[in-house]
């Protein structure tokens, strides 16, 4: 039985879908999401069902359509406007972060160029969690590639044609040799095995709405994975959570970013970026987000 979910999410003045539809279309073989002008279709597992989430970009407002293979699991209605909510942005306070930053000496100009900027953020922590770690000390195309076959070889697909991002029971299932095949290397597959693993057993909690005590906690029981490190979580947490606050100087591009905003020639280290970032908590992703816009539309 087909199950068809709908709900509309009113848009701030301002809002750029663009940014939006741009970070869901970095793979232009388009396998598990399609993009066009003004709307996203993603394939998904739903609580285990295949489904294809569509946004629709319309004037003032954002149409999220849920189509299910199957019945809808309890909750779905209220879960599918919380999920398409934080997907877009719209949990993130960047009022505040631009108000207070907009007459600064540095970044009062990227803000204005940039104003209303939002982090688009995955459907669940643990796909971007997923991205992560794929997309370590790599080429953001190398990733995308190794993302597309890791869908692959799952081979969970959605009645419209769209592959599904594997969840954490099925990449824990999978055989080590089928993550190598797909491009992960032995440290990011047992990484990856076993975070899926953790959360597959209900070891480990990668719940969506995330609390700000809970933070450090969550951030030290990944950090005790093997293979996870600090630039990796706090990527974490602003792709999967919206969390505004990880310290990301351990990212190439937020560096080079710095360097050009203070137009200086000298290669910053990670940890003159991490003191330079220090500064702008509780908004250091945020302004690392601004940073990658400001460069290109090719950052993780």
């Amino acid at each position: 039985m087909a199950t068809l979910l709908r709900c509309r999410i009113p848009l701030p003045p301002g809002y750029r879908p663009q940014d939006i539809l741009a970070f869901h279309r970095r793979d232009a073989q388009e396998i598990s999401e399609r993009v066009d002008e003004s709307s996203l279709h993603k394939g998904l597992l739903w609580q285990g069902v295949p489904g294809c989430l569509s946004l629709r970009f319309q004037p003032g407002q954002a149409v999220a359509e849920l189509a299910l293979d199957g019945a809808a699991p309890a909750g779905s209605q209220r879960l599918l406007k919380a999920t398409a909510t934080r997907m877009l942005g719209l949990t993130q306070d960047i009022d505040t972060f631009e108000q207070q930053y907009s007459t600064h000496l540095l970044l009062g100009p990227l803000i204005a160029r940039q104003s209303g900027l939002r982090v688009p953020v995955a459907v669940t922590p643990f796909e971007a969690m997923s991205w992560a770690i794929t997309g370590q000390q790599i080429s953001v195309g190398a990733a995308v590639s190794i993302r597309r076959r890791l869908i692959q070889a799952a081979r969970l697909q959605h009645s419209s044609g769209l592959l599904c991002h594997p969840g954490p029971e099925e990449i824990a299932a999978l055989d080590p040799d089928t993550l190598r095949e797909a491009g992960f290397s032995s440290g990011k597959t047992r990484a990856l095995q076993e975070l899926a693993g953790l959360i597959a057993s209900k070891q480990l909690v990668l719940d969506a709405d995330l609390e700000a005590t809970s933070v450090e906690a969550l951030r030290k029981r990944l950090l005790a994975i093997r293979g996870i490190g600090p630039w990796t979580v706090n990527y974490t947490l602003l792709r999967g959570f919206g969390w505004l606050d990880g310290s990301l100087h351990g990212d190439v591009a937020v560096r080079h970013g710095i360097e050009a905003m203070l137009g200086t020639t000298d290669k910053l280290n990670e940890k003159q970026a991490q003191i330079w970032l220090k500064e702008f908590s509780p908004w250091r992703a945020l302004l690392a987000a601004h940073l990658w816009a400001s460069r290109s539309n090719t950052a993780y």
